[in-house]
């Protein structure tokens, strides 16, 4: 029997409190990876340009890090602006990050991200409302767009962490630790706003334990994919045709 789609209409958005869970659900998730990593899976490439599994961790880390800190938000912002140069802000942000940390060895930053990891959720729920609404400049796809402070807060920095434990779990061969009410709502997340980037109808099959069934419209293409294969395409980490090429931020 065919499932029902979920009408994308009825996702509803990521609330402050829901957004809390999941980022100590993801944070926990992926100290719990970087804890069981052989010495050897942490020079492993990742798909991340110049990214070891190391450097990966290290940008994790940072980011947990600044989230939890307003003087280390603020420093590697500005220090991320200057390193960028023509580029993207966020490029010099996780030069710095990297750089900075590369003193680290795997078990600092094993213990590093496991007294971060709840601080940082925390610090993030408990963003003051004002600060919320903080205009923040992206690029998404080489088009400039203005986010909020809680946008990012509340939604890429989990979106962030899971790509990357999905990044470390891709460069060492293991299964990544997936289940419908944390990843499921993730991966639901990304639908509806990909949905809403391109605004065009489609059928969407997503499979894995992560997966589900989506629609908008009538008509439109029907795309059948695995749930984090297709985040990864629309990431930027694989090549997506028709509505998959379109890019969604992480």
């Amino acid at each position: 029997m065919d499932t029902e789609p979920v009408p994308v209409r009825d996702l509803s958005p990521i609330g402050r409190r829901e957004a809390f869970g999941l980022a100590l659900t993801e944070n926990a998730r992926m100290v719990a990876l970087l804890a069981a990593l052989d010495e050897s899976d942490w020079t492993r490439p990742t798909c991340c340009s110049d990214w070891d599994v190391r450097s990966l961790a290290s940008h994790t880390l940072a980011m947990m890090e600044a989230a939890a800190s307003p003087r280390e938000f603020v420093h590697v912002f500005r220090a991320g602006a200057k390193a960028a140069g023509e580029r993207p802000r966020i490029d010099g942000m996780t030069q710095v990050q990297v750089a900075e940390r590369t003193h680290l060895t795997s078990k600092d930053i094993v213990e590093a991200m496991a007294d971060t990891a709840p601080r940082s959720a925390r610090a993030r729920y408990r963003l003051a409302a004002p600060l919320r609404y903080l205009p923040m400049p992206e690029e998404v796809d080489g088009v400039r767009e203005t986010w909020r402070l809680g946008y990012l807060f509340d939604v890429i920095l989990t979106r962030d962490t899971w790509m990357h434990r999905l990044d470390v779990c891709l460069a060492t061969g293991r299964e990544p630790d997936l289940t419908p009410e944390h990843d499921g709502r993730i991966v639901a997340d990304v639908v509806a706003e990909w949905a809403r980037r391109h605004g065009r109808p489609f059928h969407l099959t997503l499979e894995g334990p992560a997966g589900g069934v989506y629609a908008q419209g009538d008509g439109g293409e029907t795309i059948t994919a695995e749930a984090a294969e297709f985040c990864r395409v629309l990431s930027g980490r694989g090549r997506g045709a028709g509505l998959m090429a379109g890019r969604v931020p992480f």
